[in-house]
């Protein structure tokens, strides 16, 4: 799994764009836990919020439901987003090590903003990190409502990405009976697999019409626990330039009004 750079998350912006109508979206995060076998001597280490045994693969994914970065063997306690400040992707954004693209300006308009990542609400807001509005705070404005289901339409890359890599491998739909380190091996091997397979269904389409094998992961993989945070006001207005952009006349689409008023 090659080491993303500045080139490759340009393109992958410009694939969230195009596809998913989310500009200067370099990837989406998401962590999930996968069942295991409860390992000999290990106490509550694999025990998580859903009272069964785990360890977490925390994955950032493309707008072609590919893998671009991995995080995994994270206890099943860790079920939160602690997980992601000590991941090798986080301290190397934290440190400024992670080179983003170059912030620029929104299709059709002179408004510059950074390349982000989203994520759902497990993760903390900041400038290169969009995380939804609060729901109390949607069910009330509908811009903010708008803005959420924006970025819950480019955040669904990730869902789609564990589910077709389920279907792919079937051991993910049971408990997984190994020796944890051999677990970790297991799940980076399946993503290489997953990520060589996306590969040659985008340069090979056998069927334009067919559909990805997307199945409910919720079965067999579970959501991390949201968490709190405290965002600066940057990340807030970096936010607040997102919402702004999506609800103008230039990137406003006829579908996401229908689909806010059917949800609300």
């Amino acid at each position: 799994m090659p080491e993303p750079t500045e080139h490759s998350l340009k393109k992958i912006s410009n694939d969230f764009y195009e596809m998913w109508n989310f500009p200067n979206c370099c990837g989406a995060i998401d962590g999930k836990h996968i069942r295991i076998v409860c390992p000999d001597s290990s106490g509550t280490l694999y025990f998580n919020f859903k009272s069964f045994f785990s360890v977490v693969l925390l994955a950032l994914v493309d707008a072609n439901n590919k893998f671009i970065v991995v995080g995994i063997g994270s206890y099943g306690k860790e079920g939160d987003a602690g997980i992601f400040p000590k991941s090798n992707l986080g301290k190397l954004i934290s440190t400024g090590k992670f080179k983003f693209p170059d912030p620029e300006c929104l299709p059709n308009t002179d408004i510059v903003v950074p390349h982000v990542f989203v994520g759902d609400e497990a993760f903390k807001l900041t400038e290169t990190m969009m995380r939804p509005y609060p729901r109390k705070q949607s069910k009330t404005d509908q811009t903010k409502a708008i803005f959420n289901y924006r970025l819950s339409r480019a955040r669904r890359t990730t869902e789609n990405t564990f589910g077709i890599m389920c279907q792919n491998f079937r051991v993910f739909f049971t408990p997984i009976n190994i020796l944890p380190e051999t677990v970790d091996n297991l799940i980076m091997a399946s993503c290489i697999i997953h990520k060589l397979l996306r590969d040659e269904r985008i340069v090979c389409p056998t069927d334009s019409t067919e559909k990805d094998p997307i199945t409910d992961v919720q079965t067999n993989m579970v959501q991390l626990s949201a968490t709190g945070g405290n965002a600066t006001h940057k990340a807030f207005r970096v936010r607040e330039t997102f919402k702004d952009y999506f609800n103008s006349r230039i990137e406003s689409v006829s579908w996401q009004q229908k689909h806010v008023t059917r949800t609300n």
